[in-house]
């Protein structure tokens, strides 16, 4: 696995997750729970994961629809 985005945004990663998802690209968030740890004030930044044959194609739908890949 690979590091496509970090961000602190989670509507960032909603809508990059459903674009990778419409083109058939698997993803695994990480850290989505340090909310609980940190109270909410989004402190910690989230990782989304996807595997290293995808890495290439999903880093170019990201950047056709605008999101930096934060990395």
């Amino acid at each position: 696995m690979k590091l496509l985005l970090r961000t602190t945004d989670p509507t960032v990663i909603a809508f990059a997750q459903a674009l990778l998802e419409g083109e058939g690209i698997d993803s695994f968030v990480m850290d989505v729970h340090m909310s609980t740890l940190e109270g909410g004030i989004g402190l910690f930044p989230r990782r989304m994961m996807v595997a290293d044959s995808d890495l290439f194609m999903a880093r170019a739908i990201l950047a056709d629809n605008g999101i930096s890949d934060g990395v």
